[in-house]
């Protein structure tokens, strides 16, 4: 199949829509930091929220200038990188111990920062950010395909989980509350519950028409998941061994003598594709640069790290403070856990209602990214119609809905994924892309920074590869459910 070969002087602007305008001509975009010129002063004027214009300025990248602050813009990529993936990294750290999970974690967080490097500096050059553009721009229509099959299977995995989430803990948090085990009531059905949460809360969230109106809900999103990390803490000096505990739990606290710093089992296969799930954020990156105020490289740049950075001391305290809790008894999904040793607890009731608000608050984020690539790919070139807009949201909220009806086991969602989807958006596309845009001019085929991209493709490949693998050997040794059931 022959690539189609774009000229040089040819640049996308891709609007919130998915259409895109044919002229950005130097003058009107520096290709490596964004905008410049005389509309850079009044754009720091800007008000967080958009709003329309006289019709005196014409839109560079999108159909909107981007009124979203830096601060705005840091919750909205820390709420998509954080989610259901932090209840799993408990489970992880018990199959690696503490000190290769702290190696693990360090090292897909560097890797998650370069990839957003190749993928800002690839948009940069180009003047395109929407990540099915960027694959069309490196390989014609293939290219634009791939990025947009990959971008909505991912964030369909992401929007399971969280959803799965919310059909295990909502009916206990209910019964809970209620005092009641009964299993009868509708209200305590999942299944019910997951479709109302998704009709009532989410849906109306999805349909926003730009992503910066939630950074609100994400710094709401944001302070819960900080409560869980405090509560998480503070339980793993309260907990104390006693007869009154509903599971035998061994070795509860206070005993380093089994505490693993390096261990390697059979789980440990889902341990890598688990935090590479959690790390990811890439769809969600060029639409929140688009609508980010004054966007430039340096300024998204500084959004990604601050983020990643941030997440990254969440992910280690939760993991530690997770796993020297329960050390081999924390299962797959680390508030279940909880349920297990004292099913009346007040604070992790509480828990159980902030993060089921921050995952609950999560879904319209990550559906964003998945509308926008279905447009690009179904509809291209067509103005923004709320009809078209809305159907996509509530056809997504569906299918979604119905994966999370037949899928039993969070681990599944977290491994497949992570071991599918999580390699191709940090690794593989960001790095072949580069290698493809940049042109030789600017770095021949053999400079560093371009072999670099190319190795960290390979990387992925490689990631992939070993990933599935160890997680098919698991699964036909009928390991896979040996923790963590539901």
């Amino acid at each position: 199949m022959e690539l189609e070969k774009l000229s040089g002087d040819e640049t996308l602007g891709i609007i919130s829509n998915g259409s895109h305008v044919n002229d950005l001509s130097p003058e009107k975009v520096t290709l490596e930091d964004g905008y410049e010129g005389p509309e850079s002063a009044e754009m720091e004027r800007e008000e967080f929220l958009p709003h329309k214009g006289d019709g005196k300025k014409q839109p560079q990248f999108t159909d909107f200038e981007g009124k979203t602050s830096l601060g705005m813009s840091v919750f909205n990529l820390s709420n998509a990188i954080m989610g259901s993936g932090i209840l799993g990294l408990a489970y992880a750290m018990s199959n690696t111990g503490i000190i290769l999970f702290l190696i693990l974690l360090t090292f897909i967080a560097i890797l998650s920062a370069y990839s957003i490097h190749l993928l800002l500096k690839s948009a940069g050059v180009v003047g395109i950010r929407a990540y099915e553009q960027l694959g069309n721009r490196a390989f014609g229509p293939p290219g634009k395909i791939l990025a947009a099959i990959v971008v909505s299977i991912h964030n369909i995995g992401a929007m399971s989980s969280y959803l799965f989430i919310i059909k295990v803990e909502l009916p206990l948090v209910i019964s809970s509350f209620l005092k009641t085990d009964s299993s009868d009531l509708w209200y305590l059905e999942g299944r019910y519950l997951i479709i109302i949460v998704s009709v009532l809360i989410i849906l109306p969230l999805a349909l926003m028409r730009q992503l910066g109106y939630l950074g609100y809900t994400s710094g709401f999103s944001l302070t819960c998941m900080v409560f869980f990390l405090i509560s998480v803490i503070y339980k793993k000096f309260d907990f104390s061994c006693s007869p009154e505990m509903e599971m035998n739990l061994t070795n509860c606290v206070n005993n380093t003598e089994e505490v693993k710093f390096f261990t390697v089992n059979q789980q440990t296969a889902y341990t890598i594709p688990i935090l590479a799930f959690a790390f990811v954020c890439h769809p969600e990156v060029l639409p929140i640069y688009t609508e980010l105020r004054r966007p430039t490289k340096k300024r998204m740049q500084t959004v990604a790290n601050i983020s990643i950075l941030a997440m990254f001391l969440m992910y280690l305290l939760t993991a530690i403070f997770g796993y020297l809790t329960f050390y081999g008894n924390v299962e797959a999904e680390l508030l279940h856990t909880y349920s297990k040793v004292k099913r009346v607890d007040t604070l992790i009731l509480c828990v159980r209602l902030a993060v089921l608000l921050a995952v609950t608050l999560t879904v319209p984020v990550v559906l964003f990214p998945i509308r926008r690539a279905l447009q690009q790919l179904l509809f291209p070139g067509k103005d923004f119609h709320w009809g078209r807009h809305c159907g996509i949201a509530i056809v997504l909220l569906i299918i979604v809905n119905l994966l999370v009806i037949f899928v039993p086991n969070i681990k599944d969602i977290f491994g497949i994924i992570g071991a599918t989807s999580a390699p191709s958006l940090i690794f593989i596309l960001p790095g072949i892309f580069y290698v493809r845009i940049i042109p030789s001019e600017r770095e021949p085929l053999k400079s560093r920074p371009k072999i670099q991209a190319a190795c960290f493709a390979a990387l992925g490949f490689i990631f992939m590869v070993m990933s599935l693998s160890f997680i098919f050997v698991d699964w036909v040794r009928g390991e896979s459910n040996s923790h963590g059931g539901h």
